[in-house]
């Protein structure tokens, strides 16, 4: 059966759902055992409120949600349109996967650092330690999804990590 061409933009919304999703779905469950639901996009939302003004928005629970939530998912489909090409690219280029390893410990451990610096402040109600394992679960699926949809990504991650062009 031949190979029917990937279509990167909807690859990449796809990819920038799961992630989102991820991340939303980690955040209701820990705030509601927690005993306070949308604790966290309520939080994050009076910045994205702050950021486009009270007028525009409004400044309820609800215009706090709704407005995180549409910042939230177009921000992870960007980064999953960016990997999705990332890894369309690296079809032809394979040493660019080794790049992409290198930028996601770099940032991964950058949502650390920031997570833990920012415990101290407001939002040390947030524990950084539940937004590093969101950022974790999110990629994983993210790279999950795009791994199975690329079957040839293994060989050329190891291609790139071995400096080989086989």
């Amino acid at each position: 059966m031949a190979e029917r061409p990937h279509n990167f933009l909807r690859e990449g919304v796809i990819t920038g759902f799961i992630g989102a999703t991820a991340i939303a779905l980690w955040f209701l469950v820990v705030d509601t055992v927690a005993g306070h639901p949308f604790y966290t996009p309520i939080f994050l939302g009076k910045g994205v409120v702050s950021v486009l003004g009270k007028n525009m928005m409004g400044d309820t629970a609800f215009t706090q949600v709704v407005g995180y939530t549409i910042f939230h998912y177009a921000a992870f489909f960007i980064v999953g349109i960016v990997l999705t090409v990332i890894v369309h690219q690296a079809e032809r280029t394979p040493g660019i996967l080794a790049g992409l390893l290198v930028a996601f410990v770099i940032m991964t451990m950058g949502f650390y650092m920031i997570a833990a610096a920012f415990a101290q402040s407001a939002l040390g109600r947030i524990s950084w330690v539940q937004i590093f394992i969101a950022n974790l679960l999110a990629s994983a699926l993210m790279l999950g999804y795009l791994w199975r949809r690329h079957p040839k990504l293994d060989h050329q991650l190891k291609q790139a990590l071995e400096g080989t062009d086989d």
